[in-house]
C-alpha cells in the first residue's frame, strides 16, 4: 500500500483498536507501524494483536511493522492509609522503605537503589512532575524532603529522579519476560524505556540476539547527555517527550527534539517523535491548531515517523486521529518550504562506496526526469542510506526478506516491495521497473535509478548504480547481464 507521503505513522493499539476491522481500517487510513504497549495487556492479548496485524498484512499484501514497547523500570511510591494525601508547599515529607501505609508526612518508596544514589539537593518528581520534592537529608533507606511544589499524592504514583543516573537495570523482571515473548512472537522493533546509558542498549541487544531491531526511547536527561553513544548502540530512536518533559524544563524539549532528529538523520537511523501529538483527539474528532503545528514541526524537521499513543489506543476517534496525521503530512510535504528545509539540513557523508552510490542516485534523480530510486537491500542498510539523503522522488526498497521489508516500514520515504532472490543484475533491473510501474510511480515511458550490490544477496555490497528505462524491451536490449 503506497502512501502519498514520506513520513511514517505509528499507531498504538489498545482497547479502542483491538479487533481486525479497526486495525485494518487504521492501516488503510495511514498507519504504517503498530505499537504494542507492554505496560498494558497480557501476553495472550499481545499475541492476539500480533496475529491480527499479520492477517491484515497478508490480506492487503502490504508489509506492516510491529513495535513492542517495553515498560522499563518504572518507579512508584507505595500506598496510603487514606488512599491519597494533599502535600502543601514548604511541608516536610519522608520517603523510606517502611512497609507501613503512607500518611501526610511519609510514604514507602520500595527502591533502595534510589536512596543509594541520592544526594542532598536532588529533586524527586511525583505524578508526572505535578509534585516536586527536594532532598534535604538522605541515607541508605530514607530521604527527608521539602515539598517545593505541592499537590495530591496517591497510591502507586510514578517517581522521576532527573538529577541522578540510577544504578538500575534497564530491564526489569517483567521486561525480561516480555522481551523473550515478543522476540519469539516475531515483532520487528523492540523499544527500550528509560534508557540511561549505552550499556543499557548493548545489554538488551545481547538478549535480543538479532531477532528484532532495537530502538531506544530518549526520556531521561542522562540519555540526552549520552545520546551519541546510545545512538551508536541503537537501530533507531524515539524522542519520548512525555517523561523527557517531566524530568527537564518543558522549554528544553523542542531544541532537544530538533537536535536529536538531525543526529539520527546523519547516522541513517530511524527516529520517531512521540507523545501528546494529537492529545485532544482522545475525546474530540478535531485536533487543536497547536497540535497540528506540533505534528507539522516534526515533519519539517525530517523525522522518520510520528506516533499516536492514547489517541489510537484508548481514544474515541482512532481512525480520525490517523487520518489527521496523514493529511497533515501530505500537506506539509507538498509545501516548497518543506523541501528547502529538508535539503538545507542534509548532512553530506561520503566515507564508503555505498555512501557515494546513494548520494549520486539522489543527485541524478533530482537533476533529471527520474521517477523513483529503486534500491535492492538485504539488511535494509542501502534503503536507510538512501532515506538519509531525503530525495525528492520516492524510494522503492526491493528485498527478498520479509523481515527487512517490515523493519523498513518505519523509515522515511521507503515503499517496500518483496522480490525473489536475484542472481543477475538484468533481472534486478526488470524487477525494479515492474515494481515502479505496478505502484503507479512510473510508466513505460519513464526512467528510474536502480542501485544494487554484486554479488547479490550479500549485505553491505552496494556498488552499482544504473539509470534504467521502465520499458522491459529496452532493458533487455541495453542492460548488461
Amino acid at each position: 500500500m503506497r502512501r502519498e507521503r514520506s513520513v511514517k505513522i505509528v499507531a498504538t493499539l489498545g482497547p479502542a483498536s483491538s479487533d481486525y476491522t479497526m486495525i485494518r481500517a487504521l492501516h488503510e487510513a495511514g498507519a504504517d507501524v503498530f505499537r504494542l504497549n507492554m505496560s498494558h495487556g497480557s501476553h495472550e492479548k499481545i499475541g492476539e494483536l500480533h496475529a491480527i496485524i499479520r492477517k491484515v498484512e497478508a490480506d492487503l499484501d502490504s508489509p506492516i511493522g510491529i513495535l513492542a514497547d517495553l515498560q522499563g523500570p518504572k518507579l512508584r511510591v507505595g500506598e496510603f492509609a487514606n488512599g491519597s494525601e494533599e502535600l502543601l508547599e514548604g511541608a516536610k515529607f519522608r520517603l523510606d522503605l517502611d512497609e507501613t501505609a503512607g500518611s501526610l508526612t511519609r510514604v514507602r518508596l520500595p527502591h533502595p537503589e534510589i536512596f543509594a544514589a541520592l544526594q542532598p539537593g536532588a529533586s524527586l518528581l511525583v505524578n508526572d512532575g505535578k509534585i516536586r520534592l527536594k532532598v534535604e537529608d538522605c541515607g541508605p533507606d530514607f530521604a527527608n524532603c521539602e515539598v517545593v511544589i505541592g499537590g495530591t499524592i496517591s497510591n502507586r504514583k510514578g517517581v522521576n529522579v532527573p538529577d541522578v543516573v540510577l544504578p538500575l537495570a534497564a530491564l526489569s523482571e517483567k521486561d525480561l519476560a516480555d522481551l523473550e515473548f515478543v522476540c519469539e512472537l516475531g515483532v520487528d522493533w523492540l523499544a527500550l524505556s528509560f534508557v540511561q546509558r549505552a550499556k543499557d542498549v548493548w545489554d538488551a541487544r545481547d538478549l535480543v540476539k538479532g531477532r528484532a531491531a532495537v530502538l531506544s526511547k530518549i526520556e531521561k536527561p542522562s540519555a540526552v547527555t549520552s545520546f551519541d553513544e546510545i545512538l551508536d548502540a541503537s537501530d533507531g530512536i524515539m524522542v519520548a517527550r512525555g517523561d523527557l518533559g517531566v524530568e527537564l524544563p518543558v522549554q528544553n524539549v523542542p531544541p532537544i527534539q530538533k537536535r536529536l532528529i538531525r543526529k539520527c538523520r546523519a547516522a541513517a537511523k530511524p527516529v520517531i517523535v512521540a507523545t501528546q501529538m494529537l492529545e485532544s483527539m482522545i475525546e474530540s474528532p478535531m485536533p487543536t491548531r497547536a497540535e497540528v503545528s506540533d505534528v507539522a514541526t516534526a515533519i519539517y524537521e525530517g523525522a522518520d515517523a510520528i506516533m499516536l499513543s492514547a489517541e489510537s489506543a484508548a481514544g474515541d476517534y482512532p481512525i480520525e486521529a490517523v487520518t489527521t496525521m496523514n493529511n497533515v503530512a501530505i500537506e506539509v510535504e507538498s509545501d516548497p518550504t518543506y523541501t528547502e528545509i529538508i535539503e538545507s539540513s542534509r548532512v553530506a557523508k561520503r566515507t564508503t562506496v555505498a555512501d557515494g552510490i546513494v548520494a549520486a542516485a539522489r543527485e541524478i534523480a533530482e537533476t533529471t526526469e527520474i521517477k523513483a530510486i529503486c534500491c535492492f537491500t538485504q539488511s535494509g542498510m542501502t534503503a536507510l542510506l538512501t532515506a538519509r539523503e531525503r530525495p525528492r522522488v520516492p524510494i522503492i526498497a526491493m528485498t527478498s526478506l520479509t523481515r527487512t521489508a517490515r523493519r523498513l516500514a518505519l523509515t522515511w520515504g521507503t515503499y517496500c516491495v518483496k522480490t525473489d532472490e536475484l542472481e543477475r543484475f538484468k533481472s534486478a533491473v526488470v524487477s525494479a521497473a515492474r515494481a515502479a510501474r505496478a505502484s503507479g510511480l512510473a510508466t513505460e515511458k519513464d526512467q528510474i535509478v536502480v542501485t544494487a550490490g554484486v554479488p547479490f544477496n550479500i549485505p553491505g555490497t552496494t556498488n552499482i548504480l544504473r539509470v534504467a528505462p521502465c520499458e522491459e524491451r529496452l532493458i533487455y536490449a541495453s542492460d548488461p547481464e
